[in-house]
């Protein structure tokens, strides 16, 4: 899948519409994480330093289809401001003669945000004619939201077909870091990931076992794993009703030559609590009134191993309970292990989706990994094997 980027298109006096994902997270009027603010900044400012004019598209929380006026993006002018370095200028609306005229009048060296593109109904419905509306305002369609990528909205999809089109800075990191992970990796390939239910990642999990050549299975779904396999769980959080299809996956795992990697020591305790008492067994003796929390030394010794070996890993989950000490030591020390290899150049790690980031980031890992996603859908798709639409809208 090919698609262009922003330095194969002419920018020079083009009024370029460029989908950003700036969700960020608000306390009091203040953006509190502005993660999301700084990750699009490259694409503004490549945008700006070409000729261009940027008119940022966005979407903030749910309002479906109504003007709410705590989900308007008017508030996060001042966070652009400060990160871009630069005048931002505001549209009431992302359609019609305001927003037509804003983007007229842009200045060179300003920025235009035109205001949430959810307030319309026909975004989420991806209407051709609301596309349209949009479309009248620029020149060229930039993507720079691949954390939206997987759904197909007006902004996301539908403006892609109608206009020039290109991925943006974020965009193009995104996509490189996934192909190289999975598309055409250097092996062998590793593969983490944890989480509470299995029934959540089915597809994830069929579709790695065919890709990766080990696949490690940490948190409440190995749980399910070793229960399917008649061994007993105590009061662990497991899925008992998905034990066939827990079978089904290491069948498949086997046919395929994908190494899967359950606990073989885990760690246990009697209360969900920090500071419980706990004691590490062999994964085959959880007592019937305890819970599996963490994995145990042993097995994170055989994940480390394996990462060694490994020229490339996906990361996707925690391997315990890391809210809680001392429940998160597994996924500690195994992410720690992973970012000295990635630093030492001799591990690609590219990790993304729910509390992925959380987990590593508490790991004090998160910035020596290759590349960290926060696009948490868009990353699970992607993983699943899915087609996003944004992206081949970019490609078509």
């Amino acid at each position: 899948m090919s698609w262009a980027t922003l330095d194969q298109m002419d920018l020079k006096g083009k009024r370029v519409l460029t989908r950003v994902d700036i969700n960020v997270p608000m306390e009091n009027g203040t953006v509190t994480d502005a993660t999301r603010i700084e990750r699009i900044t490259p694409t503004v400012k490549d945008i700006l330093a070409a000729g261009g004019f940027p008119i940022l598209l966005a979407h903030y929380g749910r309002p479906k289809g109504q003007r709410v006026p705590e989900m308007s993006l008017q508030q996060l002018v001042p966070a652009l401001e400060a990160a871009f370095g630069c005048n931002v200028v505001f549209a009431a609306d992302c359609i019609g003669a305001g927003a037509e005229a804003a983007a007229a009048a842009l200045q060179d060296g300003q920025v235009l945000l035109l205001e949430n593109t959810r307030y319309h109904a026909e975004e989420t419905a991806n209407d051709p004619a609301f596309a349209a509306s949009i479309a009248k305002i620029g020149d060229i369609y930039c993507n720079d939201a691949f954390s939206a990528a997987h759904r197909a909205h007006a902004s996301t999809e539908g403006l892609a077909r109608l206009l020039p089109s290109c991925a943006g800075r974020l965009m193009q990191q995104e996509l490189s870091a996934l192909e190289t992970a999975l598309g055409t990796p250097k092996r062998p390939v590793v593969a983490v990931v944890g989480g509470a239910k299995v029934s959540t990642k089915l597809e994830l999990l069929g579709n790695l076992v065919e890709k990766v050549d080990h696949l490690v299975i940490g948190g409440g779904m190995a749980n399910t794993f070793l229960a399917a396999q008649g061994i007993d769980v105590g009061k662990s959080l497991a899925e008992h009703d998905m034990t066939d299809t827990a079978l089904e996956i290491l069948g498949k795992a086997t046919t395929a030559g994908c190494e899967i990697i359950l606990p073989s020591d885990i760690v246990v305790a009697r209360e969900f609590k920090a500071g419980a008492e706990n004691e590490t067994l062999a994964s085959d003796a959880c007592p019937s009134d305890a819970m599996i929390l963490d994995a145990g030394p042993a097995t994170v010794a055989k994940i480390t191993a394996t990462l060694d070996a490994a020229k490339t890993l996906i990361w996707n989950g925690p391997l315990g309970a890391f809210e809680i000490e001392p429940f998160d030591a597994a996924t500690n020390a195994a992410a720690a292990h992973a970012a000295k290899l990635s630093q030492a150049g001799t591990l690609i790690s590219v990790a993304g989706g729910g509390d992925t980031v959380a987990a590593l980031n508490q790991a004090g890992a998160a910035e020596k990994f290759t590349y960290i996603s926060t696009a948490g859908g868009a990353f699970l798709e992607w993983m699943e094997g899915k087609t996003l639409p944004g992206v081949a809208a970019l490609s078509s």
